[in-house]
């Protein structure tokens, strides 16, 4: 009863691992892959990007408009940039310098950072000087560059009221 235990041999096969051509290609799939993964981070980061800076404009139009609302009516046309306490933009009406035209009320500042450019107007009701008015309007407004060239804008206004206005109401 003694029987002897036999292994069968699996039937020889022509093929035991993989050809060159399987192999070149499943790189070759690898690689298409690995591109698409990197566009893909690509394109994140021009939109994070692109984020990064919608968000400082948004940030230097609110900071402006907050500078004005906080100013006396005195200091008014005249911008500390820096925060070092002497004003590096004064504002004028003179049609140079960004300002349209020259005696139309209108009071333009500009400044140019980090690509984006920051445009801010003071504008009486009537024409006139400043410490005559009654009331002004505030805006700003943020050019940068987008993706492929386009350029965006933000924009933002205030009305803010002269606290020593004195005079007659239309």
């Amino acid at each position: 009863m003694n029987k002897a235990i036999q292994f069968s041999r699996p039937p020889d096969r022509q093929k035991t691992g993989f050809t060159l051509l399987e192999v070149m290609l499943a790189m070759v799939i690898l690689a298409f892959g690995i591109l698409g993964v990197l566009a893909t981070f690509q394109w994140a980061d021009e939109g994070l990007h692109l984020g990064a800076n919608g968000m400082r404009a948004q940030a230097m139009v609110e900071s402006r408009l907050e500078a004005k609302r906080t100013s006396t009516w005195e200091g008014l046309l005249a911008d500390d940039i820096d925060g070092d306490g002497l004003p590096e933009v004064l504002m004028h009406d003179d049609g140079r310098n960004g300002d349209v035209q020259a005696g139309d009320g209108v009071y333009t500042g500009s400044v140019e950072r980090e690509g984006i450019r920051l445009v801010w107007t003071v504008q009486t009701e009537r024409p006139g000087p400043i410490a005559n008015a009654g009331s002004v309007v505030i805006l700003a407004k943020a050019s940068y560059p987008a993706g492929r060239g386009r350029p965006r804008e933000i924009s933002m206004g205030m009305l803010r009221a002269n606290p020593r206005y004195i005079g007659e109401r239309d």
